[in-house]
């Protein structure tokens, strides 16, 4: 029965990776991918034959609408492949009664390709390998240092595009939030104690930027959990929470990297504060970086080696880099590709386990 809650609740995390909190969950990842101009050309005995190319895609919205929405990209990829020496007969697009389905189908290697978030993938790593991470819009911001990001100016959207998107923990006008603010601004580390002495609010526990990444970054810091805080109460939106800090019932809410754009508004208007929302609330923590969904190829594939691995790269970078292609991904808010490793879901393996003890505790 836990295993069966642990399931459940790592495929919520996954679905909130997918469709991003709020507005955007954004950080800046590095530049886009330019197109890749090293492509592995087309042998004098002529392209490579593939029968059959199985994608598949997790059901984070109507399998019907994914279904419809995809179906340009048949043949964008067989296109694409054909340049990189690969003459691809079909390209079979599923989507995937559970995000497990998908998992267990890379595994498998009844899929060839499958479109999953961090989350699955780091799930089903013994049988599959990602091969790219999806980008997204980036913000004029993106700091290890908290201090950094209060400078009183607004985090606005960046060109650059982004693979990975930040978790925030945010003070906010109270006389308790404007003094923790105060010592991160000067440079201090800020204790358990004065962290535990404040007011938070928190989303649910599946949430990766409301409650996993900064019950990390506490465990990191202090070996001490959201769990552990004396006074953390559970808001239903994050619209709720940011009407609780503006009103001072809460010191600290934790939230993604570009909500307070999504709020600056709002906080005058509907909050009741008068002061803009970039001069009366500053960061006091800052996560590790939530990479986005990746592309991940099945390890049990026959069709898997490196130099289909290689095409597969290119192709999916140089279709997310035309306009065509990039209307096909935007299903998945994708704006295009890059390359990836293993490595870089590290910090998803740890939220995993942490949903897992949280599984094991209720």
């Amino acid at each position: 029965m836990k295993r069966a809650l642990a399931m459940a609740l790592a495929m919520i995390l996954c679905l909130g990776l997918l469709a991003g909190c709020g507005g955007q969950d954004s950080g800046n990842g590095g530049g886009s991918q330019q197109p890749n101009t090293d492509t592995t050309q087309a042998e004098d005995s002529g392209p490579k034959q593939v029968d059959k190319l199985s994608v598949y895609f997790v059901p984070s919205r109507e399998p019907s609408e994914i279904v419809t929405a995809t179906e340009p990209l048949k043949q964008m990829l067989k296109d694409a492949m054909l340049k990189e020496g690969y003459d691809i007969g079909e390209v079979e697009i599923t989507v995937g009664t559970t995000y497990e389905a998908v998992g267990e189908a890379l595994v498998a290697g009844t899929a060839d390709v499958g479109l999953i978030p961090g989350g699955t993938y780091v799930l089903y790593d013994d049988g599959c390998d990602v091969i790219l991470t999806a980008t997204r819009d980036g913000l004029s911001k993106d700091f290890d240092d908290p201090k950094d990001w209060n400078d009183g100016t607004p985090t606005e959207a960046s060109d650059k595009q982004a693979v990975s998107y930040r978790a925030l923990l945010i003070a906010g006008p109270s006389e308790k939030g404007q003094a923790l603010v105060a010592k991160v601004n000067a440079g201090e580390e800020l204790t358990w104690d004065e962290l535990n002495s404040a007011n938070w609010s928190v989303m649910g526990s599946s949430s990766p930027a409301g409650y996993i990444y900064p019950a990390l970054w506490l465990q990191d810091r202090y070996s001490k959990g959201i769990t552990d805080l004396a006074s953390a109460v559970q808001s239903d939106s994050y619209a709720s929470a940011f009407a609780r800090l503006a009103s001072g019932q809460v010191d600290v809410l934790v939230t993604y990297a570009d909500a307070r754009r999504d709020y600056a508004e709002r906080w005058n208007t509907e909050f009741g504060r008068e002061g803009s929302i970039w001069e009366e609330t500053g960061l006091i923590g800052v996560t590790a970086p939530i990479y986005n969904d990746t592309v991940s190829v099945s390890k049990t594939s026959s069709k898997m080696d490196a130099d289909m691995i290689a095409a597969l790269q290119n192709a999916f970078i140089n279709i997310g880099n035309t306009p065509e292609g990039k209307e096909v991904i935007a299903i998945y808010s994708h704006n295009g590709y890059q390359k990836a490793q293993s490595s870089d879901y590290d910090n998803e393996r740890a939220a995993q386990k942490l949903i897992q003890e949280l599984t094991a505790a209720n």
